[in-house]
């Protein structure tokens, strides 16, 4: 799991949904390729057999297939099928947008090597299979489906939905994968909800105060493991979320500078200005004349 703390520093886990879809088709061929972000798919009707990685998966109804990044994969569908899918980025890239699903055939990566997406197997040092069996089969399916319905709207706050949905996805799946902390790192791992726990929060006002108490440590106690997990304070590892969310939002909607410096949590619109200044170096609107 170090690796992943590592790597988190750098890229936090904050889930984009690049493409998804209700693939209702009759029998259908994806010939091999590899993915720079991940796939996952829901066979919700008919049966389909995934080829990933030197292994054959059989898959039916109800059951869900997850491929990693640079996997080696071909797909069929041996029915006709209803398989709702996303393409998705765990990780943050600065570059995400120019990203994108790999065609059929595209199985040399190496031009795209710097948009390529960790493997969250690798990161983990665990084994998360391909056939992936949720622990609360229930939710995962439904919140799933509510992601793949709620992208296919062009509305700013579906889409804000949609991405805080493939959050909780991914939450599920690493809480059931990840390997049990030993004891020596168990002050560190207590910290690992930070990035989701901030993520759903960034429109709220919220405080070491409150973080510090969500970890049942003091406030000194909570700051000092933080630092030494995060490699920043607190306060600017959520003021740097805010501002790459408040990017985000400037680069992909229409949204006035007011409506996004609310719903990334700045007091007030000269607030978020100065604070965007300070990362950016430029102002909100030169960023997004800019992108």
């Amino acid at each position: 799991m170090q690796r992943l703390y590592e790597t988190m520093n750098e890229m936090p886990i904050v889930p984009f949904v690049r493409q998804c879809d209700y693939a209702v088709r009759k029998p259908w061929v994806m010939p091999e390729r590899r993915l720079l972000d991940y796939l996952l798919i829901y066979v919700q009707e008919g049966e389909c057999r995934f080829y990933v990685d030197d292994k054959n998966y059989r898959m039916g109804r109800g059951e869900f297939c997850l491929i990693q990044p640079n996997s080696y994969n071909k797909l069929a569908g041996l029915t006709n099928t209803v398989t709702p899918f996303a393409h998705f980025d765990i990780f943050y890239h600065p570059r995400r947008e120019e990203s994108f699903a790999t065609k059929a055939g595209q199985t040399q990566l190496s031009a795209y090597a710097h948009l390529l997406q960790p493997r969250l197997d690798e990161l983990m040092a665990t084994d998360i299979p391909v056939k992936l069996v949720p622990k609360h089969e229930g939710k995962f399916r439904d919140t799933f489906l509510k992601v793949v319905e709620q992208w296919q709207h062009n509305d700013p706050i579906m889409q804000l939905k949609a991405q805080a949905g493939m959050l909780d996805i991914v939450s599920m799946i690493v809480e059931q994968y990840a390997p049990s902390a030993p004891p020596s790192k168990a002050a560190t791992t207590a910290l690992d909800w930070v990035t989701s726990y901030l993520s759903f929060r960034l429109g709220e006002s919220v405080s070491v105060a409150d973080m510090a108490k969500r970890a049942n440590l003091s406030i000194s106690r909570f700051n000092e493991l933080f630092k030494a997990q995060y490699g920043m304070t607190p306060h600017r590892y959520l003021l740097d979320m805010r501002v790459s969310h408040a990017c985000e939002l400037l680069r992909e909607t229409p949204l006035s500078q007011e409506t996004i410096a609310d719903y990334c949590g700045f007091s007030d619109i000269h607030h978020f200005s100065k604070m965007f200044r300070s990362r950016m170096m430029m102002s909100p609107g030169e960023y997004r004349r800019s992108t």
